[in-house]
């Protein structure tokens, strides 16, 4: 389905002297350096499977996804995308896929969401009942109905991303390249945006590559991980394995602020008391909690994705000795 092989994106970037005389000689004269946003990087991805893609910022993720769009043309390497090159920009191949960029968008600003639909409906060359079909069902899952009528510049963001969703999938892709789908939004609307994209993968087994920089959206959506950094892959496996590897201990959570849980090693946190514990320790620590708060209301959690790729990434670049430069 998706197939990446040692693949390399390299940028020539100019030089410039600061000030006036700088910007004067860079006329004449001109530096440049090479800078490697993606650097030897190799995966495979299976039909239907949802994968998320995660890095720093300048991590290299949005180059990636833009080389498997075929936006970019990779500088070495080799990249198969449903069986095509993406750089050659088939037509067939382009009405297979998608890429849904959270800051980006292809909606038309003055004109209301309809519009842009019948445009990509003659774009795509979608017969007009399979369109019709498509797009009664995208209004639904999305619950978009009222929306459609109106100017895209009156959408608030919220509303407009879920136009964007609907309008990246009309044509019915068999790959969904998501970069930041649900950034800017509110608590309410991210959980339907990650509902509406895993049950278009449940119901027509489209494959999700999806970057996000909401941890949440990574938890709820991909049960593998791409874990990318100064170009290069660093992990590819499960999820819940990273997990058990970076931080193996349970979080025991008690609702309010409770000091004489503070003997027992709970910790305040935003209005709740937390205590981590392995596993094993779980039952006992909460025996002991409800001892000293009859009245507790008691809760088990896994450390949250964000702390498991802190100690990730805190692992892999320890801090310099004290002195060093």
């Amino acid at each position: 389905m998706i197939e990446v092989q040692h693949l390399t994106k390299t940028y020539r970037v100019p030089l410039k002297e600061p000030g006036f005389v700088g910007s004067v000689r860079s006329l004449f004269s001109r530096a440049y350096k090479d800078v490697e946003a993606v650097k030897d990087l190799s995966f495979t991805i299976q039909q239907g499977e949802r994968v998320g893609f995660l890095g720093p910022n300048g991590a290299g993720k949005t180059t990636t996804l833009k080389m498997l769009a075929g936006l970019l043309h990779p500088t070495s390497g080799a990249v198969k995308v449903l069986g095509a090159r993406p750089q050659d920009r088939d037509p067939a191949f382009l009405r297979q896929i998608t890429l849904v960029m959270g800051q980006k968008q292809q909606l038309l600003w003055d004109l209301p969401p309809r519009e842009t639909f019948e445009l990509n409906r003659a774009m795509y060359g979608i017969p007009r009942p399979e369109f019709k079909n498509t797009l009664d069902e995208l209004i639904a899952l999305l619950r978009i109905e009222p929306l459609l009528d109106k100017p895209v510049r009156n959408l608030s963001l919220g509303e407009r991303m879920k136009c964007e969703l609907a309008a990246a999938l009309l044509h019915r892709p068999r790959v969904l390249f998501l970069d930041e789908p649900t950034i800017g939004l509110d608590v309410e609307m991210q959980v339907q945006v990650r509902q509406f994209i895993a049950g278009i993968n449940q119901r027509f087994g489209a494959t999700v590559l999806l970057t996000s920089h909401y941890m949440q959206d990574i938890a709820a959506l991909t049960p593998r991980l791409l874990v990318i950094d100064e170009g290069r892959l660093r992990y590819d496996g499960a999820l819940t394995e990273l997990a058990r590897e970076m931080a193996p201990e349970r979080r025991v959570v008690v609702r309010g602020v409770e000091p004489a849980l503070t003997a027992l090693g709970f910790v305040e946190d935003g209005g709740k008391m937390v205590a981590s514990v392995a596993p094993e320790a779980v039952n006992a620590l909460l025996t002991r909690a409800l001892a000293a708060v009859p009245l507790a209301e008691l809760g088990v959690e896994e450390t949250p994705l964000e702390e498991v790729m802190g100690r990730y990434f805190r692992k892999r670049d320890p801090a310099p000795p004290e002195g060093a430069p």
